[in-house]
């Protein structure tokens, strides 16, 4: 079965923009910069994505969750 995805918010309007995705599985999705130069142990199987602060206060102030 497919991930279906819903934009819940962006700090731009373009598609290559932080971003923050809700989905038909109840969980979210981040969409980001991938930062190189943390110095943490990451799994092989996750990531980390770096987002705006902004973008967290929008979809708070917007309650869009």
């Amino acid at each position: 079965m497919t991930l279906k995805a819903t934009l819940l918010a962006s700090t731009c309007d373009l598609k290559d923009c932080p971003a923050l995705y809700t989905t038909d599985r109840d969980t979210l999705l981040v969409q980001g910069e991938t930062p190189t130069d943390h110095g943490l142990e990451i799994p092989a199987h996750e990531t980390l994505v770096e987002i705006p602060m902004e973008l967290i206060r929008k979809v708070i102030r917007e309650q869009l969750v």
